[in-house]
């Protein structure tokens, strides 16, 4: 049960990518993947730049990428997710090789300055990773979101790199060339890719 008053409820202006309730466990990862000990019902959380040490052993990460760049939601296969902010589609992709993101997609967003990343007009990316396959269906570059609107589901682990059910959700500063961004990177890359990557619970809402 999170200790948050009022888990996960977004900054003004911007929708819940995820509704989970406010029963939840916080993922301790920082010695590994353990899929036993992942709770879908009720969800569990992964953290933002968690060191999670012998996790990523898939032959992308070349054993040195361990630093976890977003949040990770638990859930159930087919949790709808949601547009926290009217933008479109920037750019889709199944990457599909093993320990990857599977189907992912990429928003773009134009908001009003973020409190502690810019106090202007700025425009904002983000990943969800681990969808089904079926979010790519329809979706196409371009396509116009609005605050709120149900664009993608959760992938299960057949269609998801092999993980267990669960989004990945990921922001960036800086527009990403291809439907892709690091999800871990490595030590010497963090501090980097923390001034690029900010934490997702700036649109979120905190959940720990």
């Amino acid at each position: 049960m999170s200790g948050i008053t009022h888990p996960g409820r977004p900054p003004k202006d911007f929708h819940p990518v995820i509704f989970i309730g406010e029963r939840y466990k916080v993922l301790d990862l920082s010695a590994g993947y353990d899929p036993a000990a992942i709770s879908l019902d009720p969800p569990s959380i992964g953290r933002y730049n968690e060191k999670r040490r012998n996790m990523y052993t898939a032959g992308l990460f070349h054993g040195e990428r361990d630093i976890h760049m977003g949040l990770d939601f638990w859930v159930p296969p087919g949790t709808p997710l949601h547009a926290f902010a009217d933008g479109r589609v920037l750019c889709y992709r199944d990457n599909a090789r093993a320990g990857d993101y599977g189907p992912t997609i990429v928003t773009e967003h134009r908001v009003t300055g973020i409190p502690g990343v810019n106090a202007d007009e700025m425009v904002l990316y983000a990943l969800f990773g681990h969808l089904s396959r079926a979010s790519l269906d329809n979706i196409g570059e371009g396509k116009s979101l609005k605050r709120g609107d149900v664009f993608a589901f959760v992938g299960n682990e057949h269609e998801n790199g092999g993980w267990v059910p669960h989004l990945h959700f990921q922001l960036s500063l800086v527009r990403p060339e291809e439907p892709d961004m690091p999800g871990v990177v490595s030590e010497a890359d963090r501090a980097k890719a923390l001034q690029t990557y900010p934490d997702p619970q700036l649109v979120t809402g905190r959940f720990y």
